[in-house]
């Protein structure tokens, strides 16, 4: 398996194991969320490319992360479809809008913000597919195993970037998403998504820092 362990030493919790074992119970779901969060991907970069016009190194890093996950969406459906899983629309999770009502307003600081939540959604998104690796069957483990490398460069694509383009440190900035995202994670949630809290009822763990 990729090593992520830098991954892990940047994200400020670990999954909960009662989210693993809530995603093991609805799998169609995994699968249907799973293609809706690549697909997201892809628009968010695009969109971004059409907002910084002028930022080549953004242009050139997020032109080619949105081919990949397109390129990962068409091989989820792929997968859903050798499933007999129907793809649908899906309400989303609150993970990533409760991270980007934070993100302000004024440049450069929404641009240095919106590199760091989207550095957080990768990293968040690359541990859960190693979490979920060792207990899905084979075919959809390897799969998950696939995606760390491309999963973890994007995390350090957009954490690159915030840093590019910030205009001094980002570590205060970093520090406050992460305590966002952390609350997000292991805060309880009704429904099941793939970046969904902890089903409730259920205790978590934490990672030390």
């Amino acid at each position: 398996m990729h090593d992520i362990s830098h991954i892990r030493d940047f994200l400020p919790c670990v999954t909960p194991p009662a989210w693993v074992d809530w995603a093991l119970e609805h799998p169609d779901i995994l699968l249907i969320d799973h293609a809706h969060c690549e697909k997201k991907a892809a628009s968010t970069a695009i969109n971004l490319m059409f907002r910084y016009v002028d930022r080549p190194e953004l242009l050139d890093t997020l032109s080619q992360l949105a081919r990949e996950e397109l390129l990962h969406f068409e091989q989820v459906v792929q997968l859903m479809r050798q499933r007999d899983v129907t793809y649908d629309h899906m309400t989303p999770a609150r993970y990533a809008k409760g991270m980007r009502q934070h993100i302000r307003t004024s440049e450069p600081g929404r641009l240095v913000d919106t590199m760091i939540v989207g550095a957080l959604i990768e990293a968040r998104s690359c541990e859960r597919f190693a979490a979920l690796a060792p207990h899905v069957d084979a075919e959809l483990g390897r799969y998950y195993r696939y995606l760390l490398k491309s999963e973890s460069r994007h995390f350090e694509d957009y954490l690159k970037l915030a840093e590019q383009y910030a205009q001094g440190p980002i570590a205060e900035r970093v520090d406050f998403f992460k305590a966002v995202e952390q609350e997000l994670i292991e805060s309880p949630d009704d429904e099941f998504r793939f970046h969904s809290g902890t089903p409730k009822g259920n205790g978590w763990l934490r990672m030390d820092n």
